[in-house]
């Protein structure tokens, strides 16, 4: 359990990190950016399972909300959540639980299903992403916005995720 938890605690770390891999869209209303944050984030929970996955994840969302710069570009506060992308916040935890239970059955050991990991992975958090902007600007500004900017950037991240997600579990053996 120990190990779990520094686990755990480095997966934060590493959410926060990657999160400041920033693609700034310029034309996006919303501000929203391609990040790293959703390859870092559906990958540890894929290998930390649905619990510590999700418990990372909501640690990495709680930090941000209380003022330390975590989020996609340095930025933190309650109105990321309350604003354009806290559909995409929603998503994050949702898939961290599913992509950290498909770890857990063992998908981390076969490339194709580590592959289909990451794009359900991906499929939720574009989904709440575009569900939420759906509200404040109607289905076909949302999928403008929120969801075919983020097509190649997630396609490269759900083959990144799934191959680095297979070489971890061949050759370390993680567990």
């Amino acid at each position: 359990m120990l190990k779990k938890l520094l686990f755990t605690f480095l997966s934060v770390i590493f959410i926060s990190v990657f999160a400041q891999i920033e693609i700034v869209l310029p034309l996006n209303v919303e501000g929203i950016s391609i990040t790293g944050q959703t390859f870092a984030i559906l990958l540890t929970a894929f290998f930390l399972g649905r619990w510590y996955g999700l418990l990372a994840v909501v640690i990495y969302i709680m930090i941000g909300t209380m003022g330390l710069p975590v989020f996609s570009g340095g930025s933190y506060g309650l109105e990321k959540l309350s604003g354009g992308t806290g559909g995409y916040f929603v998503g994050f935890i949702l898939a961290a639980y599913r992509v950290g239970h498909l770890g857990e059955k063992g998908w981390r050991r076969s490339f194709p299903k580590s592959l289909q990991a990451m794009f359900y992975g991906t499929l939720i958090i574009l989904l709440f992403g575009v569900l939420r902007l759906s509200f404040k600007y109607g289905f076909p500004k949302a999928m403008e916005i929120g969801f075919y900017p983020f097509l190649w950037g997630g396609l490269i991240k759900i083959i990144l995720g799934a191959i680095i997600a297979y070489l971890i579990e061949r050759f370390l053996k993680f567990e």
